[in-house]
């Protein structure tokens, strides 16, 4: 509830007594729900939400007791138990929700219910007040079991009276009782055997079929979900010829009179329990009055009377009655009815003004007359700190001149010997300058013509004056042309194109003055100057429709065309313009209406035009359209079941009429509404047509031909047919109960027409299946359902609905099987047993119950299973239980999704169509260790030229008991090529590790993951790089820069040249060296020329290649040539035997060597380095 600014004039003391009657015209304004306003007021505490005054709960379930409240600051909280302050830091299974003052008593950790039964109340407090909740007394249910006694066989006469006791166990709440036999089954309760309220269960008379030893009374806790079971109790019931008939006798209430006191709204219960020889039947009257219309119900077989809702004008003498044949007795009930106190006004939250004067109102009524209290901050009154602001007169507080300080929460306790009410209503004492909360110069667009509201939502206490004004310097706005709403919104009621312009809205108050501008434009409005127009097209034409607007020239219209109030076909025929709609190549299927629509963000107009297709004429002059309706009917040959309709057609209009529809109205049933009867060809002009009795008929006639369907004909004359029998039964008849000892048998009724004469009802029959019993039967009208009470419970019926009228039934209906009411099932699944398959997986196994204790059609089994705690962790959580249904009659189920490494409770439940049956006892087992999730985080800190520290986090979800963890490293080049991996093991117990001996200024990828018994979990992967040599960084970089480094890399580079021009121009002058006419006189055939397509060496490969040169090269200067080693390299044409430069570093081993290639060792490559390579070592 949004609190409330009362505005009050300031009445002076002398004049306190006329406070009552003058807050009768005092005026409230609620505080706006504006956010940022909300967060930025203080305001005292307010109690949002409590747990209810009477708090039964589960012994074996947590008590949560709430207690909810706002307030600015957030209040605070505290509780009292029994009256004296409640230290829930002592108690270690009690705690406090956070920013709550909710309170959760943990039961389910060793906690005891009884233990903290008692009478709590909670405190919300800030530095404006305090506000307290009602008394919450808590009280754990109880279901006791019933003492044990030794139950005597009751022999009975037969026509005597028989009271079987029940006297179940003071449970708390009372238990439900009700009586079965050893089959579970209902007993079978009448007007001569019915349950009381206290339980028993009283015989009228007996009668020799009451003789069974299964006499048995059940206890249903509902709270505890727990039915108890009284011993059977044997009755046998012997005979005497004659049987003596007796007049009535009352078994209870006992006397001719007693008393009854009920509370205002309950329900009051009276019981009149008669024996007697025939059965006694039970009336109730009301001495001096009528029973209460709406409000009187009749109970078991009008034994209990029930009037709901009671009030003090239920008060008086209830008299029952019953009587047989016999004779009759009376018994007198007066009933009082008392009420707990109850609202009439309540008292409100006050915010007000320093020097305002207010008044809090607290009234209430009941009976006997409730005494009212007052509480300033949860401390009576009389003892509060003084206010001199504050008179408390009754039921009123007045307020005069109140300042800040009187801010405070105020209870108010109405109570009598059956109740209280307790209310808590804050005074505010705010003094604020006015706020606007409208954005600054909104702006606000309107139609001409329309209204214009301008908003200036303001705050302020005390309440500020709005006054509004039109442009910068203009003056303030009054007059019949505007309206000043008390929210301070302007309104314009018809707003021109001269008001557009700047508004401002001023809030003034004895704190201060503010102000806001907002702007108004005023729009012209958007017309359709040229409508889409009727139009009338042969087929496979082309059509047009126009749609020409006029906007304002700010606004940015859109038009949208529509069929039938439909979007166009997904058509290319349709071509939608800028102002027109064109449809090619007509068809019949685009005949309909077409609407142009044209929106704005401010106005919307719309013009529609209906498009007919004709079939395409012979001549230009032929017009097709719909024909003309028929007329001249006549009826003929009136039989019974039949009458001759004949009609002469009107003119086709050049499209050849192809049927006619015959349609009916029934004057009798539904006058003006028209049926469907028949069609035929349009050839023909008579048709004989099939009647039903008991209907008033009319007939008419419509052509049809391919442009459509012509007008109704006009009404035939009227034939009335003679009533008949039903021809037909009702349909769809069911039987199903609504409660566990009744059958409510429903069926579609018939029409009117379907009657066949007046008076039409319907025979009810029903008997159950499998007994040899003789049908029962009622008569009905006016109604599709009918109610058996007194069933025993899911038994099968036969059932069967007749129609009949004044003139007869109508055929045998067929008989169909429906079961009374369902009840929840007795018993739980048994042997429930659970064989864990995997960390995460279980399948429960149960045996199935009798069907007979299902009571009802069986649904399935729910299955409830929920974790208790992590066997890792040893820590219990909230509970939350899962549900898992098994349709039909299955005896196993799979649960999945369960938590490795984890203790698991469940219970079995079979269900039907009336709800769930007890629970099986609870079944616990517990999930094996799975994999691990993955560490929770990997931190690498602290790089340094050769060590990286490893910081990690468990996992999350440790599924089980870690043992360790496993860390797998490996470095990356600049090439991205992953070097050798190595795997170091850790202990579960650290958390960090410095890795040492690693590659200064390299890269590395780390892979890690924890273990459990059962394997390893999902791995965490982390890159980080070791620091470089500083250095040598810095070493590299001066040599590169070097001038001297720089000519040395040149001349090598002209060296290079040089040697390769020289070896291309020996190549191709082959005949200059010694040895070429040895070479010409002995030709060895291995040896290869030159290739003389592209001039180059057939036997040269580049030093990279690492490939032993081709065989046949030809023969160095020295004359000397190996089989099998005779490659030609640098070194036959250089100037030293090992081809080597000085020691200077431009030219670093042989350029290409004759020796074997040399294994690779460690990442070293296996080449000599070219002089390339060696330029590249010092970048």
């Amino acid at each position: 509830m949004q609190p409330n600014i009362m505005m009050k004039k300031n009445i002076p003391a002398s004049k306190a007594s006329l406070v009552l009657f003058l807050c009768q015209m005092i005026s409230a304004l609620d505080v706006p729900l504006d956010s940022k306003l909300l967060e930025e007021l203080s305001q005292p505490p307010t109690i949002t939400q409590q747990s209810p005054k009477d708090y039964i709960v589960d012994p074996r379930e947590n008590i949560v007791i709430q207690c909810e409240a706002k307030g600015k600051p957030p209040p605070s909280f505290s509780w009292t138990r029994n009256g004296t302050h409640f230290d829930i830091d002592k108690d270690a299974q009690v705690t406090m929700k956070p920013n709550s003052g909710t309170l959760v008593v943990n039961i389910m950790n060793g906690g005891k219910a009884e233990a903290y039964e008692g009478v709590y109340q909670c405190t919300a407090r800030n530095e404006r007040g305090a506000a307290i909740s009602n008394n919450i007394v808590i009280r754990p249910s109880r279901s006791p079991l019933w003492t044990k006694e030794k139950l005597e066989p009751n022999h009975v006469r037969e026509g005597d009276s028989l009271v079987l006791h029940c006297r179940p166990p003071v449970g708390l709440p009372p238990p439900i009782i009700f009586w079965m036999d050893n089959a579970f089954q209902r007993l079978p309760q009448s007007e001569r055997v019915s349950q009381g309220l206290n339980g028993d269960l009283y015989f009228s008379n007996v009668q020799p079929e009451d003789t069974r030893e299964d006499y048995i009374c059940y206890a249903r806790f509902n709270h505890t979900q727990t039915i108890q079971q009284k011993q059977p109790i044997s009755v046998k019931v012997f005979s005497t010829k004659p049987v003596t008939e007796r007049q009535p006798i009352l078994l209870t209430p006992t006397g001719s009179t007693s008393t009854k006191v009920e509370l205002r709204g309950n329900v009051l219960l009276l019981e009149c329990i008669a024996a007697g020889l025939p059965t006694p039947v039970i009336r109730w009257i009301k001495e001096g009055g009528e029973l209460p219309a709406n409000r009187t119900f009749f109970e078991n077989f009008k034994k209990t009377l029930k009037i709901i809702d009671v009030s003090e004008a239920d008060s008086g003498n209830y008299k029952c009655i019953a009587r047989n044949t016999l004779g009759s007795v009376h018994h007198i009930i007066s009933v009082t009815v008392k009420a707990a106190p109850y609202w009439i006004t309540a008292p409100r939250n006050l915010v007000l003004s320093p020097g305002e004067d207010g008044t809090l109102i607290c009234r209430a009524n009941g009976n006997p007359k409730p005494n009212i209290s007052w509480l300033a901050n949860g401390v009576p009154i009389a003892i509060a700190p003084e206010d001199p602001s504050r008179k408390v007169d009754g039921d009123t507080i007045i307020f005069s001149h109140v300042q800040e300080r009187s801010s405070a929460v105020y209870q108010c306790n109405a109570s009598n010997e059956f109740g209280y009410l307790l209310a808590n209503a804050f005074v505010n004492v705010l003094a604020e300058p006015p706020r606007i909360l409208t954005p600054a110069n909104k702006l606000y667009q309107v139609i001409a013509d329309s209204p214009a509201l301008l908003d200036c939502a303001y705050f302020g206490s005390p309440k500020p004056e709005i006054e509004w004004f039109k442009g910068v310097k203009g003056s303030i706005l009054r007059g019949n042309e505007y309206v000043f709403h008390d929210n301070g919104t302007l309104e314009i009621p018809v707003a021109q194109k001269d008001s557009t312009g700047t508004y401002t809205c001023v809030a003034r108050n004895e704190l201060g003055k503010i102000q806001n501008e907002v702007q108004l434009e005023v729009k012209d409005p958007t017309m359709i100057i040229k409508q889409p127009e009727y139009k009338v097209i042969q087929r496979y034409g082309q059509v047009s429709f126009e749609c020409i607007i006029k906007h304002d020239s700010t606004l940015l219209p859109t038009v949208v065309w529509l069929k039938d109030s439909d979007e166009l076909p997904d058509d290319e025929r349709f071509l939608v313009g800028k102002d027109n709609l064109t449809i090619m190549n007509v068809t019949d299927k685009d005949d309909g209406t077409y609407t142009c629509i044209v929106n704005t963000t401010l106005d919307s107009v719309s013009a529609s035009a209906v498009l007919t297709v004709v079939a395409a004429p012979p001549t230009p002059a032929i017009i097709y359209a719909r024909p003309n309706p028929p007329f001249d009917l006549e009826l003929t040959g009136q039989l019974e079941r039949s009458v001759e309709l004949s009609w002469i057609p009107g003119d086709e209009n050049n499209s050849p009429i192809t049927n006619f529809v015959i349609e009916y109205e029934d004057g009798l049933h539904e006058p003006g509404v028209w049926h469907y009867q028949t069609e035929v060809p349009g050839t023909q002009t008579t048709v004989q047509l099939k009647l039903s009795p008991y209907v008033n008929y009319s007939f008419r006639v419509i052509a049809v031909n391919e442009i459509g369907r012509s007008q109704p004909s006009e009404p035939s004359e009227q034939y009335l047919t003679k009533s008949a029998n039903p021809d037909e039964n009702p349909s769809n008849v069911q039987g199903t109960g609504s409660e566990p000892d009744n059958l409510v048998i429903t069926w579609e009724s018939l029409k009117g027409f379907q009657s066949n004469g007046p008076g039409l009802q319907y025979k009810v029959s029903w008997r159950q299946k499998d007994v040899d019993d003789e049908w029962t039967s009622v008569i009905v009208a006016n109604v599709s359902k009918y109610i058996v009470s007194g069933t025993p419970t899911f038994v099968p019926y036969e059932i069967k609905v007749q129609a009949l009228n004044d003139l007869g039934y109508a055929p045998e209906p067929s008989e169909v099987i429906g079961h009374s009411g369902e009840d929840l099932p007795m018993v739980a699944p048994g042997n429930v047993q659970v064989h864990v398959i995997n960390s995460t997986l279980a399948k429960v196994h149960w045996d199935t119950v009798p069907l007979k204790t299902v009571r009802g059609h069986l649904q399935g089994y729910k299955v409830y299973y929920w974790k208790v705690q992590s066997l890792s962790r040893r820590s219990r959580r909230h509970v939350e239980k899962n549900i898992l249904t098994f349709r039909g009659n299955k005896t196993f189920g799979m649960l999945p999704g369960l938590e490795p490494y984890s203790s698991y409770k469940l219970n079995v439940r079979v269900v039907n169509g009336k709800g769930e049956g007890p629970a099986s006892p609870d079944k616990v087992f517990k999930t094996p260790e799975g994999v691990p999730s993955s560490p929770s985080f990997l931190k690498i800190t602290n790089p340094t030229l050769d060590s990286l520290t490893l910081e990690w986090g468990s996992p999350t979800h440790p599924n089980g008991v870690l043992i360790s963890y496993t860390l797998k490293f490996q470095p990356i080049n600049n090439t991205h090529e992953l070097g050798p991996l190595v795997e170091i093991r850790i202990p579960a117990n650290e958390s960090s590790l410095v890795l040492k001996n690693l590659n200064y200024s390299t890269r590395y990828k780390f892979y890690f993951n924890a273990q459990t018994s059962v394997g390893s979990g999902t791995q965490i992967t982390e890159e980080a790089v070791t620091i470089m040599d500083e250095a040598m960084a810095s070493r590299q970089v001066d040599i590169a820069t070097q001038g001297w480094f720089i000519g040395l890399m040149c001349a090598v580079a002209l060296l290079i040249l040089i040697l390769l021009i020289v070896c291309f121009i020996r190549r191709n002058k082959g005949g200059k060296y010694p040895v070429k006419e040895k070479e010409d006189a002995h030709a060895d055939p291995e040896i290869q020329p030159m290739k003389e397509d592209d001039g180059t060496f057939g036997e040269y490969s580049d030093a990279e290649d690492h490939k032993p040169l081709k065989k046949g090269s030809r023969t160095p200067s020295d004359r000397t040539v190996k089989k099998e080693d005779s490659d030609d390299s640098l070194v036959d044409y250089g100037e030293g035997v090992n081809g080597q430069f000085n020691e200077d570093g431009s030219f670093i081993g042989q350029y290409s060597g004759k020796k074997e290639k040399e294994p690779a060792e460690g990442n070293e490559s296996s080449e000599a380095p070219s002089p390339v390579n060696a330029m590249n070592s010092f970048v």
